[in-house]
């Protein structure tokens, strides 16, 4: 019976001493299952950690895929981004030719197709969100590609015109007329003198004493002398009601009736007149109102 009594006697070859043991049947029964289930413990154990194994190479590898699909969108993002801001400064570029050669102003207004900053920014979005931008992307460079195909059209219109008009353009002031930083712009600002608000009619560039100044365009020198607060300045007339002029020279080097042509230098950089420091002050007018000489300047 497996649960009886039983005796083992265990003999020893070479000494011919014996041992014997009581045992009763339900322990070896006891230390059967037990070993059973010790094996099949380890069974499902090495199952586990096999699938467990499996689960974390899986995860990290779809880690890793993540992590490269959001690099790629970060820089598929940076060069649209670029690529964006070029279209727009050749659209500006664009927009001050045809403002010149009063060409109809076309250009179509470049967007991210709906996308905000907030959508390009994916190192914080989650997954569902990094899709969404993905989509705008894709819409966004779909966009794009119509937007340069209108671009080339507008391009070789612009082209004609220019070809055209190349009078018009010879004496529009494109070109800045000095070398130097803007320390004062267009429009309402504090006066060094008073600090009360007044209107600045055009630019200040500060400069180097005796830095060459060119004119910006062709045009006839219609005054060339002192004039009151501009100190030592000249005054250019290019046609149409359009003239430039240009105060607080330290020394001229054109007089009045001269022709010039653009980049032909017509004085120099100094502080004569009302001035706190060499600088150019520089003037557009149309029909004797200040324009602000930036819709002019083409670099």
């Amino acid at each position: 019976m497996p649960f009886g009594k039983y005796h083992v006697v265990i003999f020893k070859e070479r000494s011919g001493s014996s041992r014997s043991l009581r045992l009763r049947g339900w322990l070896g029964v006891a230390v059967c299952l037990v070993f059973c289930l010790l094996v099949a413990g380890n069974v499902w154990l090495s199952r586990y950690y096999v699938q467990a194994r499996t689960l974390e190479t899986r995860l990290f590898e779809a880690e890793r895929s993540l992590d490269e699909h959001q690099s790629q969108l970060m820089s598929m993002v940076g060069q649209l981004t670029s690529v964006r801001s070029d279209l727009q400064r050749v659209q500006s570029f664009d927009t001050k030719l045809r403002l010149m050669m009063d060409i109809d102003v076309g250009v179509a207004d470049l967007s991210m197709g709906g996308a905000s900053s907030e959508d390009l920014n994916l190192s914080s979005l989650p997954l569902h969100r990094q899709e969404m931008a993905s989509r705008k992307i894709r819409l966004f460079l779909q966009e794009l590609s119509d937007e340069i195909r209108l671009e080339e059209v507008q391009q070789q219109e612009l082209l004609l015109a220019m070809r055209d008009n190349h009078d018009r353009l010879a004496v529009m002031p494109s070109i800045w007329p000095v070398e130097g930083f803007v320390s004062s712009g267009f429009g309402t600002r504090s006066s060094p003198f008073t600090g009360r608000p007044q209107s600045h009619k055009g630019l200040d560039i500060a400069a180097r004493m005796g830095t060459p100044i060119h004119a910006p365009a062709r045009g006839v020198v219609s005054m060339a002398g002192t004039d009151g607060a501009y100190g030592i300045s000249v005054e250019l007339g290019h046609g149409g009601g359009l003239t430039t002029k240009y105060g607080h020279m330290s020394k001229l080097a054109v007089k009045a009736g001269q022709t010039v042509e653009r980049g032909e230098v017509i004085g120099y950089v100094g502080r004569s007149g009302r001035a706190t420091g060499p600088h150019l002050h520089y003037e557009v007018r149309l029909n004797g109102v200040p324009t602000n000489p930036y819709a002019y300047l083409l670099n």
